[in-house]
Order: structure tokens, then sequence, then C-alpha cells
């Protein structure tokens, strides 16, 4: 597999399609430019899906999400972009990804989008503890 960025996702099979479970993903080093000045962004991006017939398979999320370093980008454009192009790649039941972008002009900007398969509804919960941040950046 190429160590070059990339555009494209490679998915492998859900090992568990009969149960909705969580994958929660930190990805500390994003960056993109700034479309208006050429600077660069920096974002920890955070994903979590419940997948339905396949899984992003991560070494291709690393080039393909590498791949926007060099690419201006608002940072409302670039979340919603990349998640489209992971709701596209593996269809999920459920997909939302936060980008926490570091200072900029004295502005932290987090961006929410989020995607739920038609139809689908999540089980009741049962309360547990959530993940904890391996992330710099705290909500």
């Amino acid at each position: 597999m190429s160590t070059s960025p990339a555009e494209t996702l490679a998915t492998f099979a859900n090992p568990a399609p009969q149960r909705d479970f969580r994958i929660h993903m930190e990805i500390p080093e994003f960056t993109c430019l700034c479309p208006k000045t050429g600077q660069p962004d920096f974002a920890t991006l955070i994903l979590d899906y419940i997948p339905e017939e396949s899984c992003v398979e991560l070494k291709s999320l690393k080039l393909y999400i590498w791949s926007f370093r060099n690419i201006g980008c608002f940072h409302e454009d670039v979340t919603n972009r990349i998640l489209d192009d992971l709701v596209s790649a593996t269809q999920p039941r459920y997909m939302q990804l936060r980008a926490r972008f570091y200072v900029r002009g004295g502005i932290f900007t987090t961006v929410v989008a989020e995607h739920r398969q038609a139809g689908w509804t999540p089980a009741p919960g049962i309360p547990l503890a959530a993940f904890d941040s391996q992330s710099p950046t705290r909500d």
C-alpha cells in the first residue's frame, strides 16, 4: 500500500453486522490550509460511527486525511466533505465527525457533522463510561 497522500478510502467487511457497535477514532494531526491566507490550520478529528456492512481501513484513512495538507478549505467545508466521503465509502448506520480546530485569531472552532441512515434508530443505550479522550484538546 502506498505511503503517499491518497484521495480514496479502502474498506473491509464489518465483522459483526448483526449488531450496532460504535467505532471511535481520534485523528490528532489533521492539517489543511486557510483558503484566505494560505496559513496552515490544525485540528483533531474525532470520528464515531456505527457500521452497516463495511468499516474504513485505517491506513487508507490516514493517507486520505493526509491529502488535505496542501488544500485550502474552510473549516465547515472540509468537515462536511470528509464526512460525505466517509459515508460514501462505508454507508454506515450512523456517523459523526467532530473537527476541533486549534486557536486561530483567538478563536477555537469546532464543527460537528452527522449522518443517519434512513430509518435507523439506535437501540436504547446503557449508561457506561465514555471513551477517555486521547487528544490534548478537551471538550
